[in-house]
């Protein structure tokens, strides 16, 4: 059976992103073009792949299987086509990552414009949300987390800050209404902004001083959602709502002009950097290989050569 690999790709592209307008917009094609190629599939196959409503679309059980056996394969194949990339004097093409919010906003803005500057026939695509996705499934080629959320049989590469502190903080005002905690555990007669995951969990705060670690369920003022809901918790924060916790390079700004106040700071918690990961079982696109070359030469923020 002669099946187009356009038509292939175009169905792909719509499955991943849950709708031809959607999968255009990220540039796969038009709309109109998607889903003729996907009606022109169907056609061939002898069996519907996507169920369509006039607001989404679904994959079908026949869809799902082909989905989950061509996505791969595909993958494969243009990394395989990529190897040319690599003779290029400077490589070109697509890079799309999946970031959470605080790599977008704390490590990122240090690399990305000298990786343009440096590779400007390259370019990025930025995913950025807090769920923890699977990179190839999701039609990126690399992501970035911490070490607890990689996945299994990924590489990892160190990227940004290799050492990061969370930090616990609130408003002068509140703290001379309501007192500065001397200990984690005074925090249970505070109002406290928590977040929480996409996935429903909210972690406990930890805090941690001369080998002790302490594990507070803090009660909760306000609740927001990890990524999007951080802003308006600072923002609350700042005006007195109570105590927030947060990367200390997110709210150092805010310490540094007065506008919030730090807590307990002899008991902030270090922990390890974020990593880039990627597949280890496939040839690595020239873009990415770039991006990694060009993270592992500036560990001291230096700009390299290409």
């Amino acid at each position: 059976m002669a099946v187009e690999l356009g038509d292939l790709k175009a169905f792909i592209t719509v499955a991943r992103a849950g709708g031809f307008r959607d999968a255009a917009r990220s540039g796969g094609g038009s709309a109109s073009g998607l889903s003729d190629a996907v009606r022109r599939l169907e056609t061939q196959l002898g069996i519907r792949l996507l169920n369509r409503t006039t607001r989404s679309v679904s994959l079908t059980e026949a869809g799902q299987g082909l989905l989950e056996r061509l996505a791969p394969a595909i993958s494969e194949m243009e990394a395989a086509l990529d190897v040319v990339n690599g003779f290029r004097e400077r490589p070109a093409g697509v890079l799309k990552l999946n970031v959470p919010v605080s790599a977008a906003r704390l490590v990122l803005p240090s690399i990305v414009p000298d990786f343009l500057s440096a590779y400007p026939e390259i370019r990025l695509e930025l995913v950025v949300e807090d769920s923890f996705v699977d990179v190839l499934a999701s039609g990126c080629d690399a992501g970035i987390r911490y070490d607890e959320r990689l996945e299994q049989d990924m590489i990892a590469v160190p990227i940004g800050p290799r050492v990061q502190r969370f930090a616990y903080a609130a408003s002068k005002d509140y703290l001379d209404r309501r007192g500065r905690p001397q200990h984690p555990r005074d925090l249970m007669s505070h109002a406290c902004i928590r977040n929480r995951f996409s996935s429903g969990s909210m972690p406990d705060w930890e805090f941690e001083r001369d080998g002790e670690v302490v594990m507070v369920d803090v009660p909760a003022a306000m609740i927001v959602q990890t990524g999007g809901g951080v802003d308006l918790g600072v923002a609350c924060s700042i005006a007195g709502s109570g105590v927030i916790a947060l990367f200390e390079d997110w709210l150092k700004p805010h310490f540094e002009a007065g506008r919030l106040e730090p807590v307990l700071e002899d008991w902030w918690s270090a922990f390890p950097g974020p990593f880039l990961y990627y597949p280890g079982r496939r040839l690595v696109p020239a873009p990415l290989r770039a991006f990694i070359d060009f993270i592992k030469a500036r560990p001291d923020g230096r700009v390299p050569t290409p």
